[in-house]
Parts: C-alpha cells; structure tokens; sequence
C-alpha cells in the first residue's frame, strides 16, 4: 500500500505498509534487504511482532513487548540487515485491546494470562501468521533468522513457507510487575527460559563470572555506597568540540553504546545547562536494555530553552536545578524545578549532597567539559572514562582540564586500564586512588570491535 523512509534513533529503515483480506493494515521496517538479494547473503534477523499498544506505546510494566520491539530495531541496527514486522491485531494474542483489558483484571485477582482468556472464552493464543509470511515472501524474504523466544512463531512461519535457519532467543530482564506473567509464558506456552547473560545480570546487581562486560563494568557493582562516574569523548588534542560548537560525533557508535551502558548503571546523570543548550541531548539509554536514569540539569544562570528534550520528553524524570529566582514558565509533569541559592557555580559535593538526599546514590556526571572538568578537580568523581577518537580539531571546545602541577612527579597517576571501542580508546582511571602510582597498570581488555 505503501513504501517510505522512517527515520528512528536506532536508523532509518524501509518502511512498507501492507493491507490484509480483512483491511487491517500492517508494516514492515526492514533495513539492508531487497527482493533481488543474492544466495550468497546471509539470511536477515526478522522480528515478528505483535501489536501491543499498553508495552509498545504506553510503556506497560505488565508486559515485555516494548522493551522487545526496541531491543529488535537496536539488533536491526546494529547487524545492518533484517526487517521487523510488526503484526496489527494481536492485541492480547488476538483477543482486542477491550478483551485484553479484561483479562488484566482477572490477573489481578491472581488468574494466569492463560487461564484469563480461556474464562473469557477465547483461545490461549488466537494469532495467525499467514499475513506474516507474505509480508515477508514479498519482500524477498524467504530463508530468515527468526529473532523470537517463542518456539510457536518458528512452526507457524515455517508452515507457511519461510525457511528459519535459526531462531534467536530474544529476552529481555524481568521485573516485579511482570516476573508472573513471563514465567507462564515460559511453563504454559513453551517460551525460552531467561537465560541472563552478562548484561542482564550486571543490570540486576550481580557480576557475571567471566565475559568482556563483566571485565568492563563488573567493578561498578562492587561498589559499596556512593559511587561517582564520570564520562567524556574528545579529540586526541583534548577538544570535544570544534570552534563553532559542532560535537557530532567525536567519538563513535561503539563509544556511544558503552556511554547507554553507563547510563543504565546508575541512578542519575549529570549535566551543564551548556551541554544542553549546544546538544540538546535526551540522556536515556536507548542503545541497551536498561532503565532510564534521573536527569539532572546544572543551570546556575537559568539558560536551558523550555523546549529542551530533557524538559519537554517525558522520557524520564528529571531535576533542572537553576540558580536564584528567575520565573520558570510550565514544564512538563516529569520535571522538578530545584531553587540553588546565587547564580555562581554549584560547588560538586553540594550537588552530590542535594541528590543523595533524593535517593540518588549512583552519579554519571556526563558533560561538558568544564563540569566534568569541575568535579575532577573536586575531587568527587571515583571513576573516570576519558575517551579519545583519532581525530585532530586544532581549535575548539576544551575537554579535560585539571589543575597544572610544576613538576611532572606531582602530576595525577591513577591506577588505569584501556580498551578499544571501534578506533576509540577508552582510558578507564580509578581516583579513588589518584595518588598512587601503579607498579604495572592493569591488564587492558580485548578489543570490543
């Protein structure tokens, strides 16, 4: 019916719009595929999935159909080739969003997603996948990588002629509100067990045993306390940005990820009004899985633009800390506008302060340079992940900037460890101990290109 572009954080994909017998209308975002593709191509990772307005769209906790639909565009991206098909009509497996209302009610009273709609008369799983299956015949999809936990979609697809060489389970963490649910998946309709894997399991608070991850971040979950982060991506002359204020991007795509990493691992990030004036970031985790952090905006002067996205998304909550007493027009629910007395600097542990008494423990101080820069000289930031990409600026917006020693021996030497990140390379350096000097630094991680 239709064939564009759809631009998303994760790429831009192919969009295709199909029509079925009973005029439902579906969609196919597809990325590195084409009907004239040759044998000699590796099959694509296909996800079909199934509508779910609650997850997809109103981010339910009930469920894990949202976090799915964005792990599958993010693997989408990432692999440069594959489609996700996104099947209207399965709302509540194919009992409509009003049945599927219904049977939430009889969960709640302790009743299985199964047994819920089978007291409601309808199937455990209604759905069909023939619309599926020709969707994907039409775009030249017939041997897939079918990105799925569901061992049900695999037959059904493969009755309906498209070969699966291989099917790629596809788990997201549980929670609280949906461990009852997921587990009946799993023990009445034959779902892949959640196998937690380094990630899953650095995001529930555990170090995995072995693994490039565990290596990387493990130490984060080791931490007893406060724990202070902090992150910058520069040039190798020390700028992270040129002279006009252009920063996209110094550092690349694998940088970027380890920076959502970051993010997902604590309870708040940190940053300037400037950085969000000059780049206007959302400061979620969009590229892995994991929860969004607090937003926190250090704005003494009252300069971040109403129409900001850390103000205006609702992505996340959000503190916009301003200095003196300035009117603040309307913002959004999610933010909290924080009264800093005066309109001079905000000192780093006074900020740490004001955000431990909120519960906020866990501290990634982001950008930009000079509040990076702020909190080092405080001596307040723990670990620090100073990134720098092969590129020359020659003039432009400092990075890093501690305070100058006379002698080379009175300079900082923290323990540090390195790895490459693409043509990135990440200097890890712990300051808790900045004053030691290492006889050997530590064993650098292998390269995660």
């Amino acid at each position: 019916m239709a064939d564009t572009r759809l631009p998303t954080d994760h790429a831009t994909f192919r969009m295709t719009a199909y029509r079925d017998d009973t005029g439902m209308d579906h969609v196919v975002l597809s990325l590195g595929v084409s009907d004239d593709d040759g044998p000699d191509l590796p099959p694509p990772l296909v996800r079909v999935h199934s509508e779910c307005l609650t997850g997809d769209a109103l981010g339910s906790r009930r469920c894990d159909c949202g976090e799915q639909l964005q792990q599958a565009l993010h693997l989408l991206a990432r692999t440069g080739r594959g489609a996700v098909v996104y099947a209207r009509g399965h709302e509540g497996r194919a009992i409509g969003l009003a049945e599927k209302l219904r049977a939430y009610a009889l969960q709640d009273r302790g009743v299985d997603t199964v047994d819920a709609n089978l007291a409601l008369g309808h199937p455990a799983d209604a759905r069909t996948y023939d619309h599926c299956a020709a969707m994907l015949l039409d775009l030249g999809m017939r041997r897939v990588r079918l990105l799925s936990s569901n061992p049900a979609k695999e037959l059904a697809l493969s009755a309906l002629g498209i070969e699966v060489v291989e099917r790629v389970p596809l788990v997201v963490p549980d929670r609280e509100e949906n461990a009852f649910y997921l587990a009946t998946k799993r023990t009445r309709m034959g779902h892949d067990e959640a196998d937690q894997g380094e990630w899953e399991q650095l995001l529930a608070g555990r170090i995995p045993a072995s693994g490039e991850l565990a290596h990387r971040y493990g130490d984060l979950n080791r931490a007893d306390g406060p724990l202070v982060l902090a992150q910058l991506g520069q040039s190798l002359d020390g700028f992270i940005a040129s002279r006009t204020g252009d920063a996209a991007f110094v550092t690349g795509e694998q940088d970027r990820e380890h920076l959502h990493r970051l993010r997902a691992l604590v309870d708040a990030v940190v940053v300037g009004a400037a950085t969000v004036v000059c780049d206007d970031p959302r400061l979620t985790v969009r590229a892995v899985s994991g929860a969004h952090p607090v937003r926190v905006v250090l704005d003494p002067r009252g300069v971040t633009p109403a129409d900001a996205a850390v103000l205006t998304d609702g992505a996340a909550p959000t503190l916009w800390v301003r200095g003196g007493d300035t009117p603040v027009g309307p913002v959004g629910g999610h933010v909290e506008v924080v009264r800093w007395p005066g309109e001079g600097p905000m000192e780093p542990r006074a900020v740490l302060d004001l955000l431990a008494s909120r519960g906020l423990h866990r501290v990634l101080v982001e950008g930009g340079g000079r509040l990076v820069s702020a909190f080092v000289r405080a001596g307040a930031v723990d670990r620090l992940y100073l990134t720098t990409a092969p590129v020359l600026i020659g003039d432009g917006v400092p990075g890093l900037r501690v305070a100058g020693e006379d002698l080379l021996s009175d300079a900082l030497r923290p323990p540090a460890r390195r790895y490459q990140l693409g043509d990135d390379m990440v200097t890890e350096l712990d300051l808790r101990r900045r004053d030691a000097v290492p006889s050997t630094l530590a064993a650098d991680v292998p390269d995660a290109s």
